[in-house]
């Protein structure tokens, strides 16, 4: 088996794991409603939820709170953000899972 480091970039996969519950479903919802281009593999495991993605996923804030019908405050998410894949930034109008690649 050979490795393609050029194309390395190409399956790299990133996304949240989730704790089980209601804001578990809503973020899923979420995120295929703020990134529409993306195709999202979603293994639901009971106890949790692995979302992953190729390259790039936002979770905003404005969704959430669509979605639960309430104010969301995204230190919420937090809280049953089990892991990640990739990189995060949290912000307090979303949350983003990236992948960045240094040369």
């Amino acid at each position: 088996m050979s490795s393609n480091i050029k194309d390395a970039h190409k399956h790299n996969r990133v996304g949240p794991i989730f704790r089980a519950g209601e804001l578990a479903s809503a973020a899923v919802d979420a995120l295929e409603e703020d990134n529409p281009d993306k195709k999202f593999n979603v293994e639901d495991r009971s106890a949790y939820v692995r979302v992953e993605t190729d390259h790039e996923c936002v979770i905003r804030r404005k969704t959430m709170e669509e979605i639960l019908g309430r104010p969301f405050d995204m230190q919420e998410l937090e809280v049953v953000l089990a892991s990640f894949s990739g990189q995060i930034e949290a912000e307090q109008e979303y949350i983003r899972f990236y992948f960045a690649t240094k040369m």
